[in-house]
């Protein structure tokens, strides 16, 4: 396919920046790059929609109606992003490349950012930012697997995968080496990079040594795991107080 047809097919959702590979993900850097070039290759045009006025290289996406998606106005999500049946977009952006499953939540000022994938009946919360990685082609892109709760003001980025039916409380924030530090066992085991299926993840500080002096710095902790038991359907606040957090 050229360029052209790749970012249609995109926006179909009949190819994608990266898929699930068994118990990993493959990633399509010829669909990464297939992007670049597109912005590359286009010129900046003004868009007009109601009272708003835009000046983009990339069209929005539209025909909500037939892919069976509710959209919040001032929702915005670009041309090249799949939008999957039952999807609801509250006053938010998401961005070429960007595949959102059914069934999935994106709640008011949340942001899914270019090539990120998220699963189906993901709750991404209130101004939620999903990172976007389109370079170098091959790069993991940011990953939200199917049934994740992710609280309101989390950051992810850096192509970090966050594991099936995760939970993460509001404000944790995950790059590439931010720590996700197991403590539920006898002795801390470390992940980088990835959150566990199921686990139950809140804000953490661990101290570390500088000339100037002992400081704390961000880290993220598993506090437990969702159980079998645990109804899929309820709300991110009582997940949390399973384990003693949340209001």
């Amino acid at each position: 396919m050229n360029t052209d047809e790749t970012i249609e097919a995109l926006d179909k959702g009949e190819v994608r920046v990266a898929e699930p590979d068994g118990e990993d993900w493959h990633v399509n850097a010829d669909v990464q790059a297939a992007i670049l070039d597109y912005f590359r290759s286009r010129e900046l045009v003004p868009h007009e929609v109601g009272p708003f006025e835009y000046l983009d290289k990339i069209p929005l996406k539209s025909g909500y109606r037939e892919l069976g998606v509710r959209v919040v106005p001032p929702a915005t999500a670009r041309y090249g992003a799949y939008l999957s049946p039952g999807v609801v977009l509250m006053p938010s952006y998401v961005n070429i490349g960007a595949f959102v499953g059914p069934g999935t939540m994106v709640d008011t000022w949340a942001t899914v950012g270019s090539g990120a994938q998220i699963g189906a009946n993901v709750h991404l919360a209130g101004g939620v930012g999903i990172g976007g990685v389109l370079e170098p082609p091959g790069a993991r892109p940011v990953i939200v697997e199917d049934g994740a709760f992710i609280g309101s003001r989390c950051i992810v980025v850096e192509g970090v995968r966050v594991g099936r039916e995760a939970v993460l409380a509001p404000n944790v924030t995950l790059t590439a080496s931010v720590p996700i530090i197991d403590v539920t066992g006898p002795d801390p085991v470390e992940h980088r990079g990835s959150v566990p299926s199921r686990a139950v993840v809140v804000p953490g500080t661990r101290p570390k040594e500088f000339p100037a002096g002992t400081y704390h710095l961000s880290c993220a902790l598993v506090i437990g795991y969702r159980s079998e038991s645990t109804d899929l359907k309820t709300s991110l606040n009582d997940a949390l107080r399973d384990f003693g957090i949340g209001t």
